[in-house]
């Protein structure tokens, strides 16, 4: 039975409120590397002419704080993200930075943001989840001033990103409650039809849309993969709950199938992704 548009958002909630949310913040420091070029395709563009910024599904606030450095004493960078813990960690690391900042923790699908809020809709990654993408973007547009432009940064297909389904190729086998990939639905892989993703801008009322391939190289340390492994993605999911048994026997299987990214110290592979832009 297909799911309702409010089951699927109740599903993103338990998520990012739970499992996910906490492998983020625990994992904060690493995800920050890893993703760092991203962050710089994102935040170098803006000029301080731009100097309202809003940063749809930010985390634990790494681009949000990037763009509040960038943009000095005369911008404002604001950043939204329906996770508690994630945006907990934000808050705090803008304190210890001093950084000016700020953080809202709600659905961008359905938070009332001010009208012509923002001249810069950014996003690294967060904007995949939505239960109703085209509501979602209707909702960013209006709280984007004449002439704001969006910039996201989204996942191509599986296909393209072997790294990122390395884990449960391997892990299927062992654990089959392992959810499958849905290609329409909200997650990591939802935007990688560009055709769809123009049509959701269109219907959403944006202008001047265009997509772009967009393949990063991204390098984490090879000590830290077995915990990637056993926090984050799918597998990750399901390994916080197992018992010590299933998550060993899960690890000596997957951890050999990453082997040919492995380089030495260094785990090695390209981010495949489309750089979306568009215009109020």
């Amino acid at each position: 039975m297909m799911k309702s548009n409010n089951e699927i958002a109740e599903e993103q909630a338990r998520a990012w409120n739970g499992p996910s949310g906490r492998a983020w913040v625990e994992n904060q420091q690493q995800l920050d590397e890893v993703f760092r070029p991203f962050e710089a395709l994102l935040v170098e563009p803006l000029a301080v002419s731009q100097t309202r910024v809003l940063d749809v599904g930010c985390g634990t606030g790494a681009t949000t704080l990037a763009a509040a450095r960038r943009l000095g004493s005369g911008g404002q960078a604001s950043g939204i993200d329906l996770s508690e813990p994630m945006i907990a960690m934000a808050h705090d690391r803008a304190r210890r930075e001093g950084s000016s900042a700020r953080f809202i923790r709600a659905n961008a699908q359905e938070y009332a943001f001010d009208a012509a809020s923002a001249d810069v809709i950014m996003s690294r990654f967060g904007v995949m989840f939505f239960d109703d993408p085209v509501k979602a973007f209707a909702n960013l547009r209006r709280a984007g001033a004449a002439g704001a432009t969006l910039r996201c940064i989204v996942w191509r297909g599986a296909e393209d990103n072997p790294f990122m389904t390395t884990a449960e190729r391997a892990a299927a086998p062992f654990l089959p409650e392992l959810p499958a990939r849905e290609s329409d639905g909200p997650g990591q892989f939802a935007f990688a039809d560009a055709d769809r993703v123009l049509t959701i801008l269109r219907e959403s009322g944006w202008t001047k849309s265009e997509i772009q391939p967009l393949d990063v190289p991204c390098t984490m340390p090879e000590a830290a993969l077995v915990r990637y492994v056993t926090q984050l993605g799918p597998v990750g999911r399901i390994l916080q709950e197992a018992d010590e048994a299933t998550r060993a026997r899960v690890v000596e299987v997957v951890r050999p199938a990453f082997d040919p990214f492995v380089n030495g110290p260094d785990v090695r592979f390209t981010a495949a992704c489309w750089m979306v832009t568009a215009r109020v």
